[in-house]
């Protein structure tokens, strides 16, 4: 897609994205526990965030008749075989937004088979709109950011993800999580992938390790910490990290320390 033509359809993307981060606005006034259905023990779900993703759905369909969706809350069906593709999570973080804990977004990527085109994350609450075109840098509210160049582990600041869905890895997490804490300066988790992503490319976290994420997680920040900059990976060092479940993050002086660590206690015996 030719650089002018993508940078038109981010414009109208992110105008897309706002809209319905009013919506969610709105409604965080109105949500009652009636509305909460359980997904599973810790995945929760309202009319809210399905409402949204159809918000969505609808006006990126007019910007992009011949993408296909790739959405959390299943509410459109459509081939994902398709060139293009939007990747959709209308409110990540949705047990903060329903528990009136002010950290969630809205994220939006574009990938085209394999390659992300577009990146987009919207901080509702802070009105902080992050976004990144494929080789076009990345920024937040019209101003570019970068990831920050802290480069000692020992000085930098780091966030993660807890696996509540998904234990069967839990040793490993917990060992880099360990490490994390003695040999980093602190470690803060805030129950939202798409902005710890956003943050790490805005220079406010220095390193993000998470396992068990999907693609709706990941494809809005993904392009932002690339485009920041940053270096983002699986765990180990590869990049499978949009569909293959483990996503680290860093700036690019700290990237080794940190995949040193996550690669030895997720795969302990590779080569």
């Amino acid at each position: 897609m030719p650089h002018r033509e993508l940078a038109s359809l981010r414009r109208r993307a992110c105008q897309a994205v706002r809209e319905v981060g009013a919506f969610l606005r709105q409604e965080a006034k109105h949500v009652q526990p009636q509305h909460i259905e359980e997904k599973h023990r810790s995945g929760l779900v309202s009319y809210v965030d399905r409402t949204a993703e159809q918000m969505l759905v609808e006006r990126l369909s007019a910007l992009l008749p011949e993408a296909s969706f790739y959405t959390e809350e299943e509410t459109v069906r459509r081939a994902q075989r398709a060139h293009l593709c939007w990747v959709i999570d209308p409110l990540d973080g949705t047990t903060n937004y329903l528990y009136g804990i002010p950290h969630y977004s809205i994220s939006v990527g574009l990938r085209a088979d394999e390659e992300l085109l577009l990146g987009i994350v919207y901080h509702v609450v802070h009105d902080e709109l992050f976004y990144a075109e494929r080789d076009g840098g990345a920024w937040c509210n019209e101003q570019p950011i970068r990831v920050s160049e802290r480069r000692q582990l020992s000085e930098a600041l780091v966030v993660t993800g807890f696996p509540y869905h998904n234990t069967s890895r839990l040793e490993p997490w917990i060992t880099v999580l360990r490490a994390a804490l003695t040999q980093a300066r602190a470690v803060r988790r805030f129950g939202s992938a798409a902005l710890d992503l956003a943050y790490v490319a805005c220079g406010r976290f220095d390193a993000f390790y998470e396992y068990g994420l999907n693609a709706w997680d990941v494809a809005g920040g993904a392009l932002l910490v690339h485009e920041a900059g940053g270096r983002i990976s699986d765990f180990q060092g590869g990049n499978s990290f949009l569909n293959g479940g483990e996503v680290l993050a860093c700036n690019a002086l700290v990237f080794e320390s940190m995949l040193q660590l996550v690669s030895e206690a997720f795969y302990p015996h590779s080569p």
